[in-house]
């Protein structure tokens, strides 16, 4: 059977091993796993969440309300935007495969940083579309002008803070560099993680109103998976003019996001007490990272997220640390399929980090 020529040079992403198959593969009893592989928070969802979604199970045989009205409804009080600058994904990748779709075609180009998140390739290698990437390890705005200017790529890829290094592009920076791009040139936002880059620095913070108010061609990606801590639910968004939004609707499927997630995310944003605790934790809890690394002499990436980058020295080897480590019941993420010797650690609770950091010297 033949298959579109396009997948063959597309791997497969890999998640982060989930928790029920390191009970299989290895016999650990769960509550002896920790996970920090996929930048969930650790403290879960709101109580206010859990309260909700229990009393809507009732709804469950009905198909969700598909204009996501209460949802956007929310984001629209939260952002101080319109509805009809919003689109809703089943988590925000689906919306990059929405305007990777609507606006890249084989033979287009994609213009993204050297490391970033795995899926802008994969979606980009769906249609055929050449992938052009920076040389930097961070984001280099001046690189990506040079090869802006050389290649006019279709689509620009801008992660802040990026996935999985944790590097953000400051806010100014990033607004003057949009300013310079064709307008025919879709500049996609990645702010997975900016909750926790606003929240520890002000000159990191990217406002969705802002880019709207300025630029005609940007889309701004958010998601519930991180700071709201609703990974399993599934919910992200898209934030950009009602022209490209109108557009990225008819590649939308019906009834993309279940009942439970749209309740879930709708009462997530109003509990900003819980995400702001949340968040504050993380960023005390990273100064532990930062203090442990210092000891280790091993290098860390600054980072503006809910994990830190371990990079680690010649005499270790990340493929090696992460599997004796799951061995152990620890999951991080490799990173050696970034051509990097370094692992990604999601900044758990307390007592999951002590844990890692036990297991980490106990290995080497």
């Amino acid at each position: 059977m033949k298959f579109n020529k396009h997948l063959e040079d597309i791997k497969t992403y890999e998640a982060g091993k989930p928790i029920e198959l390191v009970v299989r593969e290895y016999g650990i009893d769960a509550k002896d796993i920790v996970k920090l592989a996929s930048n969930e928070n650790p403290y879960g969802c709101s109580p206010l969440v859990k309260n909700s979604v229990s009393d809507i199970v009732s709804k469950m045989a009905l198909y969700p309300d598909d204009s996501m009205f209460k949802l956007k409804a929310a984001l629209s009080a939260h952002y101080e935007i319109q509805d009809e600058n919003i689109i809703i994904g089943s988590g925000s990748d689906q919306v990059i495969e929405f305007a990777v779709h609507a606006k890249a075609s084989l033979g287009s180009k994609i213009l993204m940083n050297s490391i970033t998140f795995a899926m802008y390739e994969i979606y980009a290698k769906h249609v055929g579309a050449q992938v052009i990437r920076t040389s930097a390890q961070e984001h280099d705005l001046n690189e990506f002008y040079k090869l802006y200017l050389e290649h006019k790529p279709e689509i620009i890829f801008l992660c802040t803070p990026n996935n999985p290094t944790g590097d953000a592009i400051d806010a100014k920076e990033l607004f003057d560099f949009i300013s310079k791009i064709d307008n025919d040139t879709l500049v996609v936002v990645d702010g997975a993680y900016m909750e926790y880059s606003a929240y520890k620095d002000e000159n990191k913070k990217v406002q969705p109103r802002e880019l709207l108010e300025k630029f005609d061609n940007v889309l701004y990606l958010g998601t519930f998976s991180k700071a709201y801590g609703l990974g399993g639910m599934r919910v992200g968004y898209g934030i950009s003019n009602s022209k490209i939004i109108k557009e990225l609707y008819k590649l939308r499927p019906p009834f993309n996001i279940t009942t439970l997630s749209l309740e879930a995310a709708t009462v997530a944003l109003r509990d900003k007490e819980f995400v702001n605790k949340c968040i504050a934790s993380n960023f005390e809890q990273m100064k532990r990272y930062e203090e442990f690394a210092k000891e280790q002499k091993i290098d860390i990436i600054k980072s503006y997220t809910n994990f830190v980058t371990l990079c680690l020295n010649d005499s270790q080897n990340s493929s090696h640390l992460s599997r004796e480590l799951l061995k152990k019941g620890m999951i991080v993420r490799d990173l050696s399929s970034y051509n990097m010797n370094a692992i990604r650690v999601t900044i758990g609770t307390k007592e999951q980090n002590s844990r890692f950091f036990e297991l980490f010297l106990e290995i080497i």
